[in-house]
C-alpha cells in the first residue's frame, strides 16, 4: 500500500519499506497510529558527528506529528535543535514462541519505525501546549488541578517535534509456525503471551487528609492492560484521533 493509493497511508521508499516478510508490513495511518498510541516510551535514533545514538524518552502523537521532551542540557535536544534527521521507534512484545526447531523460535510483536526531520519547539504557544500535553495526553484533564509549573521549570524542559514523513509498521501475530513435517515430531511447542498489566495504585504516603484519587484516573485501574489505558486516554484528549 503506498501514498499514491490512499491519502491515509504514509509513502513508501527504500528507507521505510519492510524488506523481509512483506506480508507483515503496514503503512496505513490507522495501523501505525494504533501502535504508537498504545505506548508512552519510544527510542529516538540520530547521529552526532558520525557517532550514532539512541535515546529512550516519553513521546506522544498529535495527528501525524510526534512530540517528545527532555532536559534542555541533553545531547539529543542540543543536536536536534539544528533540524536533524531522526528515526523514532516503538515496539510491543506480545508473545514468546517456542517451536520444534531453533530456527522457528520467534516472538509475536508490533513495531513502528517513523522517519522525519526533528525540530526544537521554540514557538511560545506551541511550547505552552506541549507543557500541558505531556501530562494530559496520558492523564486527561490532570494539568488543570496541578500547581502551575514555574518559569524555571519550563525553561529547563525542551520539546522536540517531528512531522512523520515516512513510517512503517511490522506485525507478527501467528504464534507457533513450524515446518509441516515437524508437527509429527514428539517435541513440545507453545506460545507464551506477554502483557504489561497495571498493578494496584500506591498513594503517596504524604497525601493530606481528605485528598482522594480523582475519577479521571479510573482508566488506570489494577488489572488493566497498560496499552488499553494509554489508548483510551489518547482518545479522551484527542477525540478525532
Amino acid at each position: 500500500m503506498s501514498q499514491t493509493e490512499t491519502s491515509n497511508s504514509y509513502p513508501t521508499s527504500a528507507r521505510n519499506q519492510v524488506k523481509r516478510r512483506h506480508d507483515r508490513g503496514f503503512y496505513d495511518h490507522a495501523t501505525v497510529h494504533r501502535i504508537l498510541d498504545a505506548s508512552m516510551l519510544c527510542h529516538v535514533s540520530y547521529v552526532v558527528d558520525g557517532q550514532p545514538y539512541c535515546t529512550p524518552t516519553f513521546f506522544w502523537r498529535e495527528g501525524t506529528r510526534l512530540y517528545w521532551h527532555g532536559s534542555s542540557a541533553s545531547r539529543m535536544l542540543r543536536n536536534q535543535s539544528r533540524g536533524e534527521r531522526v528515526c523514532l521507534t516503538v515496539a510491543h512484545l506480545d508473545s514468546l514462541v517456542l517451536a520444534r526447531c531453533g530456527f522457528n523460535h520467534s516472538a509475536d510483536y508490533r513495531a513502528v519505525m517513523a522517519f522525519g526531520t526533528a525540530y526544537l519547539v521554540t514557538d511560545p504557544e506551541e511550547k505552552e501546549r506541549a507543557v500541558i500535553a505531556m501530562v494530559d495526553r496520558f492523564f486527561p484533564d490532570r494539568t488543570a488541578g496541578l500547581r502551575q509549573s514555574t518559569a524555571q521549570e519550563i525553561k529547563a524542559t525542551s520539546f522536540i517535534a517531528m512531522e512523520i514523513e515516512e513510517a512503517s509498521a511490522k506485525i507478527r501475530a501467528k504464534g507457533v509456525a513450524d515446518d509441516d513435517e515437524d508437527y509429527a515430531l514428539p517435541i513440545y511447542a507453545e506460545r507464551i503471551p506477554v502483557r504489561t498489566v497495571l498493578g494496584a495504585p500506591e498513594p503517596c504516603p504524604r497525601l493530606l487528609d481528605g485528598v482522594s484519587r480523582p475519577a479521571t484516573l479510573n482508566g488506570y485501574s489494577e488489572g488493566r492492560l497498560l496499552e488499553d489505558a494509554l489508548r483510551d486516554a489518547y482518545f479522551v484528549e484527542y477525540p478525532n484521533g
